[in-house]
């Protein structure tokens, strides 16, 4: 989430050879990549593994034939086009916006193609005046508009924001304050009645209770929320726990009961343990951690026009990208990289809970990342 530094002044080769039996709709097994993936070198990148872009945040979407990337760089905002994900690493990154009004630090913007036009929403500021704006163009990497404020109910802190559309409703999900003050990072939803104004009140969706993700605090976060529908049409909210700054850095899961209403909490139901991280005492049970990176988190499910309802069917694999560092290198912001990887929806997997309204478990698709 925060600006990009400095790149690596070295690759380090990736190698990944393990064969992979999915068995959807059984329980959850420990499962390894089955891809072969080829080092990363200045103008390409792996089938799977690092690019050579350095930097976090990752946002990929696919309109067509072509990948759309956007991208936190020069005070702004740059857009990357390629007719491969594979090729957005060596595509010349085209500025589409600038922070000339003095915002102040411009994070993860993410962009979607929704109602003709490529939008682009992205947290700036300093501090506690961190907002939502948004800015579109009819074009994808040219005639960006001036950026204009997310009118986000209740006017708190506010970053990581992603727009989606579940149930004929347009909604907005993000990582933000409760109050004035930096204690933690909650996930909230909000309807949408158009690309920068919202209707009726922001809804607390997920807190960083659990053990897992408060391993790394001050303040304890879930961040990065990524929108999608699984294959029974329930909708999920993937984000990352733990702070960002910290090898700890991970991706775990929301799923929405099948009928429950997006504005209650009690109706999503959350992973117990990270899907997608470094550390095994963090992982939820049946899932392994990571062999070749470290502290992986805000990701990127590359989907046609960032559409959350385009999700993919079962069975398959499909892309994703990811930041991560590499292992054996020195976890700190400035060594982060673009991955590529990919996740299966994985069935009946149960998420439970207790002493809290509801039932105290909910079985249905969870989700498998691979480097």
């Amino acid at each position: 989430m925060s600006p990009t530094r400095s790149q690596l002044a070295r690759l380090i080769p990736l190698g990944l050879a393990a064969a992979l039996l999915l068995a959807l709709g059984q329980a959850a097994s420990t499962a390894g990549p089955a891809e072969a993936v080829t080092a990363a070198t200045d103008g390409q990148f792996s089938t799977l593994g690092r690019t050579t872009l350095a930097g976090a945040d990752p946002s990929v979407i696919k309109v067509g034939d072509l990948y759309v990337a956007a991208k936190s760089v020069d005070g702004g905002i740059a857009v990357r086009t390629a007719a491969t994900l594979e090729g957005i690493a060596a595509a010349p990154k085209q500025q589409v916006w600038r922070d000339t009004g003095g915002l102040g630090e411009v994070w993860a913007p993410e962009i979607v193609h929704h109602d003709g036009a490529y939008r682009i929403y992205f947290a700036a500021g300093t501090g506690a005046a961190h907002r939502m704006y948004h800015i579109s163009s009819a074009s994808p990497a040219t005639g960006y508009s001036a950026a204009t404020k997310v009118a986000l109910p209740g006017d708190k802190w506010a970053i990581d924001g992603a727009p989606f559309t579940f149930g004929g409703q347009r909604w907005f999900v993000w990582s933000g304050w409760a109050g004035d003050t930096n204690v933690e990072q909650n996930l909230y939803v909000a309807r949408l009645s158009g690309p920068t104004t919202s209707t009726g009140d922001r809804y607390v969706i997920s807190q960083p209770r659990e053990s897992w993700e408060r391993v790394v605090g001050n303040p304890y976060i879930n961040e990065a929320p990524q929108p999608i529908v699984d294959p029974n049409g329930q909708m999920h909210i993937a984000y990352s726990a733990n702070g960002s700054w910290s090898s700890q850095y991970c991706i775990a899961d929301l799923r929405l009961r099948a009928g429950g209403d997006p504005t209650y909490v009690w109706d999503w139901y959350k992973s117990n343990g990270c899907l997608f991280g470094s550390h095994a005492a963090t992982m939820m049970s049946g899932w392994d951690p990571t062999l070749y990176v470290d502290g992986p988190g805000h990701h990127t499910f590359v989907l046609p026009r960032g559409d959350a309802t385009a999700g993919p069917p079962s069975g398959n694999r499909f892309p994703t990208m990811f930041h991560a560092v590499a292992k054996g290198t020195p976890y700190s912001w400035s060594n982060r990289y673009w991955y590529t990887g990919t996740a299966v929806w994985w069935g009946s997997t149960t998420y439970s809970r207790a002493n809290v309204p509801g039932s105290p478990a909910d079985t249905g698709y969870s989700l498998k990342f691979f480097e």
